[in-house]
């Protein structure tokens, strides 16, 4: 779960990052958020999010930082 909250973090902080970078870029993650369900202790669990820049200027992603 703790790697479920850092991908949804990053997330975020991307959005932040990349709205005040440009007014015409835009970020677009269809499926922001994502359920693991149970998963027990000591496994490995990954998912990937797709981001689409739609705006009509060139999107920057200068920095992230997790959570």
């Amino acid at each position: 779960m703790k790697k479920a909250t850092l991908l949804v973090s990053i997330v975020l902080l991307i959005l932040v990052f990349s709205s005040s970078a440009s007014a015409e870029a835009e970020l677009s993650i269809p499926d922001a958020s994502f359920d693991f369900g149970f998963v027990p202790q000591h496994s490995k669990i990954s998912h990937v999010f797709w981001l689409y820049s739609v705006g009509t200027d060139s999107l920057y992603i200068k920095r992230v930082r997790p959570g």
